[in-house]
């Protein structure tokens, strides 16, 4: 050890600084800037602190960041998806007739699910115009199109007017006077019907792959209603016995009636594909079938039916369906703009499969070969279709 000759200074001072947890003056004046230097970082760190458990703190806001990033997500792929859907790809006619056909589909289930009081046919028509009237108008309103198109359009937008309404009154009149499985083989043979005409009035190229493909699907539909359709008997609509429509003229008159009102929707759909693809809009054809529907469905009700005053409910669900009309009646006139009509018509057969397959799963109905070989037919049908997409010719 030195001796305190050095200046009264005492070097002693570094064990007592290792021993005394604080140092005194003194001490911190005798052990120099080096020992300071070395110590201070043991002592204090207020550029790095301690990091445990109970210290670490989570951000509040990231779980909620998360929660709207995943609804940022969600809400991009349905974006994307109606953006596909309406903007003239190579499958956007094809997937709008699609999706044409399962909102027709959900509004069978609708209908089905919720029951109501009977409400008249043609009372119903009315209604469900008059909200595709308000909506159609709006809709040209609001995007600032034209309500009248021009007039080599307008003749078109006409007779599908004409000619859709008097499909409707056809279909109405089949439905009260035949069993139901008839009326709805004869309204899913307007696909048919309606490609037969595209390829007289439009000049429409029919091809095998085509002609195959309505084949398989309404033979999918024979299928389903099979055993329906051979019995001598059934149930209409309103659920009365229909046996009585099964003798004499009276059922040739309205499988007539049903023939023509195939017939005329079949047209009806050819004007849609005409006005809708020199318009370059679809909405015109929608805007003119309820123009004449509205007024006409009115009267016919008015004429040949005793009026039932809707209560809120029935109401509630009359305007429901008036809403999915309007969608489904929107995405098949897109459809019919950017398809020709034998494919687009092809997959209108997608509906009796999807409403058969929901019943045999809820055990409303017995499921049987025949059902489920025709559910096979028409979606193996429809697939192919959206597969395939659209010709060569047609971009």
């Amino acid at each position: 050890m030195s001796s305190p000759e050095h200046g009264g200074v005492d070097r002693s001072v570094e064990l007592i600084a290792c021993e005394v947890p604080a140092p005194t003056a003194a001490g911190v004046e005798g052990s120099g800037v080096g020992v300071s230097e070395e110590i201070t970082p043991l002592l204090t760190q207020p550029g790095k602190p301690k990091i445990n458990i109970f210290t670490i703190s989570y951000p509040r806001r990231k779980p909620r960041e998360q929660v709207i990033r995943s609804q940022d997500t969600e809400g991009s792929l349905v974006l994307q998806f109606i953006s596909l859907l309406w903007s003239g790809s190579r499958y956007s006619g094809v997937l709008c007739m699609a999706v044409s056909s399962a909102i027709y589909f959900l509004m069978e289930i609708f209908s089905e699910s919720f029951s109501a009081q009977p409400i008249p046919l043609y009372e119903t028509a009315f209604v469900r115009s008059t909200i595709i009237l308000i909506l159609s108008y709006s809709w040209l309103r609001r995007s600032e199109q034209p309500f009248f198109e021009p007039r080599h359009i307008r003749k078109f937008l006409l007779f599908r007017a004409l000619l859709g309404y008097l499909s409707l009154m056809g279909f109405i009149f089949c439905i009260q006077r035949l069993p139901l499985s008839q009326a709805s083989v004869l309204s899913f043979s307007i696909p048919i019907m309606a490609s037969i005409a595209a390829r007289i009035i439009l000049r429409e190229k029919l091809r095998i792959g085509d002609i195959g493909g309505l084949a398989c699907s309404f033979f999918g539909v024979l299928f389903i209603f099979q055993q329906r359709l051979t019995s001598q008997g059934g149930l209409n609509k309103a659920g009365r016995s229909s046996t009585f429509y099964f003798q004499g003229s009276q059922h040739i008159y309205a499988v007539l009636i049903g023939i023509f009102a195939s017939i005329t929707g079949g047209i009806s759909l050819c004007c849609i594909r005409a006005a809708s693809k020199d318009s370059g809009q679809p909405m015109s054809s929608v805007l003119s079938f309820s123009l004449l529907a509205t007024p006409a469905a009115a009267i016919s009700a008015l004429l040949f039916e005793v009026f039932v005053l809707p209560s809120p409910y029935s109401l509630f669900l009359m305007v429901m369906l008036g809403l999915f009309a309007f969608f489904a009646e929107l995405l098949l006139a897109r459809a019919l703009q950017l398809e020709k009509t034998s494919k687009a018509a092809n997959l209108q057969f997608i509906e009796v499969a999807l409403l058969q397959l929901w019943r045999i799963g809820l055990r409303q109905v017995v499921p049987s070969f025949g059902h489920l070989l025709g559910c096979l037919l028409i979606l193996i049908s429809a697939g192919c279709t959206i597969y395939a997409g659209p010709d060569k010719e047609m971009g």
